[in-house]
């Protein structure tokens, strides 16, 4: 629906983008709507139709459809836009300035558009979808990791269990180390004074014997 309010007032100028131009107006349109195509090596699976419907709400832009779309091998994203020129022209601009962080874009280019455009709420509402059905995998990955650690926390307290049968085993090698160290102490003191009693004994011995040899050597005249 087109509405002349004045002859004299202008609105802003879109852009010109190859064959497809938009040329300065006299007057202001109540309704517009564009097809802007987004092209390159990596648009898909990058959040590109989450980025356009920000850009869209941003802007209170009310028309906004989007889809993915290959064209000759080349990735596309297809966004149908409609609402009045200012805001249209804003989200054109956003959408040639700005990308995805991970998006490799070659072209933006664009279009006049006759047909039909849906809701920005609508195209909310499949984003919505679209990152649930993603997430869900993700989340089955979550629960069997937690499975996992369950099942692994489980074992804790057989291990704990395990552990104080060790301590226990181990205490008992230490008594056991110290009784034979007890018991070699006192074998070691024994010895001692085995030691003690038969030293004066040889001592006695060795003196009575050497009194003997003395005897013989006088004997002989060996002396």
């Amino acid at each position: 629906m087109l509405q002349v309010l004045s002859i004299d007032i202008k609105a802003p100028s879109l852009p010109q983008r190859g064959n497809s131009q938009i040329a300065q107006r006299t007057h202001i349109i109540e309704n517009m709507k564009l097809k802007i195509k987004i092209a390159g090596t990596r648009v898909h699976d990058v959040g590109y139709r989450v980025f356009l419907l920000k850009s869209a709400m941003n802007l209170a832009l009310p028309g906004l459809s989007t889809y993915n779309w290959d064209e000759d091998g080349r990735q596309e994203v297809i966004a149908l836009v409609e609402g009045d020129e200012a805001r249209v022209a804003s989200f054109l601009k956003t959408v040639e300035r700005s990308k995805p962080e991970m998006a490799v874009v070659s072209s933006v280019t664009f279009e006049d558009y006759d047909g039909d455009v849906g809701r920005a709420s609508e195209v909310a509402m499949f984003c919505s979808f679209v990152q649930l059905d993603k997430a869900i995998p993700l989340l089955l990955d979550m629960r069997d990791d937690l499975k996992a650690v369950r099942k692994n926390t489980d074992i804790i307290p057989q291990i704990s269990e395990d552990i104080k049968a060790v301590r226990k085993t181990t205490d008992a090698t230490l008594d056991e180390i110290k009784a034979v160290r007890k018991t070699t102490d006192s074998t070691l003191d024994e010895i001692k004074c085995m030691r003690e009693d038969i030293q004066p004994g040889y001592a006695m011995q060795f003196r009575q014997v050497q009194s003997d040899v003395r005897a013989i050597k006088d004997r002989l005249g060996m002396s």
